[in-house]
């Protein structure tokens, strides 16, 4: 009996490569175990694997890798990450929380700047709109053990509930996560979470960090903070409209922003005018509005402070604070404090930063980048008479040891400090998504006051432009003057 060839295997190397490279990636898998002559031709194949993983993903940005990428192993861990996502066996699923999770933020770490037009971020979407993923891989940290639907469960191992709380907290909020469709809304644990005093320690820096002085993140504080800044800025939004309120809503498309070097600035008039113009206004004005190249110090910094950020700052009244942590309570109680359900008071901010200076890192800081320090201003969006929400302030940016981006601000008032903060970038390095972190007494005082806070990046411009005989206005002002 005549032995007949597989037909595929009598095509030229060329048109082999072209029809296999036009499948999916699962399907090659499939095809290749059929026989040893695919599987000779497949296995290795580093220019098929290429054509493959780049015809169906985001091509890895340059500055994110060091050497060429293993097409063929990446691929492959995509693609189990597609069945485990598939399969509605919720065990299976259980059984592979930590892999998935983390192969689920290589996506968005290598995933094309543009959120709206990466094919990483809309092939996550797809699978996340299943609300049993949802349930296992954004939902399982240890706040679902009182929050959440009843199908809300904790992990059961510390590695898998910090995994889930990192994927969650780069997703970002929603009906889900901040409670619009069901009684026992997240948003009540999660502020109790986030205004226990306890949670404050010398250890973790009084940060969104682990309690053992590494530097680590505590991703389970981070998705609490974000929760709790979702759910007042969307009650923000919806109770007081203001011009470009979409802009307050950084956390309400999934994966939006979270990739390094998505940062874009806003448009302002000023990018967009007529050069004609430009030059016409010149001539009246009698001086030059066109903006001077940055000094080279700004080249230097790879964090990109300087410029305009947009920051979010909430609180309890003083009263309420302290009668949670200390009314009823002896000092030794370890049992989870009750969910907070009273409002908060919510503060919108106007920082410009400027780059100060540059060092190198130190013990405490990642060795990748160096430490950059900045000053700058806060100014309050809609109360300028706030003696609480301006002031003169001073920070840093830097990598920690496991190398994500860490930012710590320390704000004056009357040249005297008050408060100070510490933030991650969610995303990495130039991520428009901004910081998550905290602000508490500049003395680290055990009583308080202590909340969550967030700031992202709106543009470069960092000049408070004096008003002249000419308004200039494109819809919004960046500055959101008083006056």
């Amino acid at each position: 009996m005549l032995s007949i060839k597989p037909v595929l295997l009598d095509f030229c190397p060329e048109i082999l490569h072209n029809i296999l490279a036009n499948l999916k990636p699962a399907d090659v898998g499939s095809i290749s175990r059929t026989c040893r002559g695919l599987n000779s031709y497949v296995e290795g194949n580093r220019l098929l694997w290429k054509d493959l993983y780049i015809r169906n993903f985001d091509h890895p940005p340059h500055e994110h890798i060091q050497r060429e990428p293993q097409w063929e192993v990446d691929l492959k861990r995509f693609v189990n990450l597609q069945k485990i996502l598939e399969t509605e066996n919720v065990s299976v699923k259980k059984s592979a929380v930590v892999e998935t999770c983390n192969t689920a933020i290589h996506l968005l770490q290598t995933a094309s700047a543009d959120s709206e037009s990466s094919l990483n971020i809309s092939f996550l979407n797809q699978f996340f709109e299943d609300r049993h993923n949802g349930n296992v891989f954004l939902f399982s940290s240890n706040l679902y053990e009182q929050a959440g639907a009843e199908d809300h469960h904790p992990a059961s191992t510390e590695e898998e509930r910090q995994a889930t709380a990192k994927l969650h907290s780069y997703f970002g909020t929603s009906k889900e996560a901040i409670g619009r469709t069901r009684s026992r809304a997240a948003h009540p644990y999660a502020r109790a979470k986030v205004y226990d005093l306890r949670g404050y320690t010398t250890p973790n820096y009084w940060g969104p960090w682990m309690d053992d002085g590494s530097l680590r993140v505590d991703w389970e504080k981070v998705e609490s903070l974000m929760i709790v800044l979702g759910y007042n800025l969307q009650m923000f939004g919806e109770r007081c409209p203001i011009p470009a309120s979409k802009s307050l809503m950084i956390w309400h498309s999934p994966f939006e922003g979270v990739t390094p070097n998505s940062y874009t600035p806003m448009p302002r008039f000023m990018d967009t005018m007529d050069k004609n113009l430009k030059a016409e206004l010149n001539f009246l004005h009698g001086t030059s509005i066109i903006q001077e190249p940055e000094p080279p110090l700004e080249a230097l910094d790879p964090y990109g402070v300087t410029g305009t950020w947009r920051r979010v700052v909430c609180f309890l009244d003083y009263n309420d604070l302290y009668s949670f942590n200390f009314g009823g309570y002896e000092p030794n109680d370890s049992r989870p404090r009750p969910p907070i359900i009273m409002q908060e008071a919510i503060r919108l901010i106007t920082m410009k930063l400027r780059v100060e200076r540059i060092e190198a890192p130190g013990p405490m800081n990642g060795k990748a980048l160096p430490v950059v320090h900045f000053t700058g201003t806060a100014r309050s969006m809609h109360q300028a008479h706030d003696p609480n929400s301006n002031s003169s302030l001073y920070g840093t940016a830097s990598l920690t040891p496991e190398g994500e981006v860490r930012w710590t601000t320390t704000s004056l008032f009357g040249g005297e400090e008050r408060w100070k903060s510490e933030s991650i970038q969610v995303g990495g390095l130039r991520s428009a998504r901004g910081t998550i972190g905290t602000w508490f007494d500049k003395d680290y005082d055990d009583n308080g006051p202590v909340g969550p806070t967030a700031f992202w990046k709106l543009n470069d411009q960092v000049s408070d432009e004096k008003r002249t005989g000419v308004v200039l206005y494109a819809g919004y002002d960046d500055d959101d003057d008083d006056d």
